[in-house]
């Protein structure tokens, strides 16, 4: 790691710093400002987890600048706040000392897409763990000790009995499955398949059956299809299998096969919600005849809104108990063995690996 000397107004941090794909990380030394700048809050990162978007960057399946500071699930504590700080999203002022969560994105509020209530796609869009490594503004991503998060961020306090492990996923997995419940529409009642059971399958699994629905959830491998009745699934079934007609499926493998499985298992006025595509894939064919005699509707969801954090961290706060969330975090492990971290996420039973820049 690299010796730094700083003046006494500047917080010391340290970052993995990705090199790119098949280099190692490197832990780097940087200095930020002990005050944040007006609207900025500075937070010291507790614990964090590699998600499945990182595994993609690192193995070269995504586009991403290098350097980077990769990682957009994570806890932390807030030491510091700017002028004018923000408040969270429930209208609490963020405050030193606070538990929270933060949204994967900062938006400008004035923008078109902004003002058409689609802030997760402004067009002047920061997205931490996923920027060019910037020398003199470096903490944008999880995988380091701080992170000063800019205007346009939701904030949401996490509530003290909610462990760091269970709380870290809230800021994609978690959030990305309430906005897909969101945009599925209500679920009592409903038959609802769920493809694919890593950490968002799981997390969509309890959140349906909490909102009522027969859940049938579908994955290749057997122990998760275990886990998915652990989480609240009344069918498990091996891809392949024909699940039924359903009302709603959520899509959230990514694989091509699994798309063609929903479009083919929706009932009459059925919707298809797909989140699990964010990297390249195959095409999917479409038969617009059975999607218009169906009056099926597809739908795609990435990033979220602000109020799909909030409900996350309730979801979780209200039912992490219920269901086994914390059992789905394996190994954690200290900032500088980020790279032993990864390798594990590509290979453990678990679908989230832990960081804990304290160690």
């Amino acid at each position: 790691m690299t010796p730094l000397t700083l003046p006494p107004d500047t917080v010391h941090a340290r970052c993995a710093r990705w090199e790119g794909v098949g280099r190692p990380f490197s832990v780097v030394s940087v200095g930020t400002p002990r005050t944040p700048g007006a609207g900025e809050v500075l937070v010291r990162i507790d614990l964090a987890t590699v998600c499945g978007s990182d595994l993609h960057t690192v193995g070269g399946r995504r586009a991403s600048p290098v350097p980077a500071l990769l990682g957009h699930e994570q806890v932390g504590t807030v030491t510091a706040v700017g002028a004018g700080g923000p408040r969270c999203a429930d209208g609490t002022p963020v405050a030193p000392g606070m538990r929270v969560v933060w949204s994967v994105t900062a938006s400008c509020g004035t923008c078109d897409r902004c003002g058409r209530g689609m802030p997760q796609k402004c067009r002047r869009l920061l997205k931490y763990g996923h920027e060019p490594w910037d020398e003199s503004a470096p903490l944008t991503g999880g995988f380091a000790t701080h992170c000063v998060l800019l205007p346009g961020t939701t904030v949401v306090s996490v509530p003290d009995a909610l462990p760091d492990g269970v709380a870290s996923p809230a800021s994609c997995a978690t959030a990305t499955v309430a906005a897909a419940l969101r945009a599925a529409g209500p679920l009592d009642g409903r038959r609802v398949l769920v493809t694919g059971a890593g950490m968002l399958g799981l997390s969509a699994v309890a959140m349906a059956r909490e909102a009522g629905a027969h859940v049938v959830a579908m994955d290749p491998e057997p122990r998760r299809r275990e886990q998915a009745l652990r989480f609240g699934a009344a069918e498990a079934r091996d891809t392949g299998a024909v699940p039924g007609d359903v009302d709603v499926a959520l899509e959230l493998s990514g694989q091509a096969e699994a798309v063609e499985t929903c479009l083919a298992a929706l009932a009459v006025g059925g919707g298809l919600v797909l989140a699990g595509s964010v990297s390249p894939g195959r095409p999917v064919a479409l038969d617009p005849e059975r999607v218009v005699r169906g009056l099926h509707s597809v739908v795609g969801v990435h990033n979220y809104r602000a109020e799909d954090l909030q409900t996350a961290v309730d979801f979780l706060a209200a039912h992490h108990r219920t269901y086994p969330f914390a059992e789905l975090i394996g190994g954690t492990y200290p900032l500088h063995a980020l790279d032993a971290a990864v390798e594990a996420a590509r290979h453990a039973a678990e679908p989230r690996q832990a960081i804990a820049p304290a160690l």
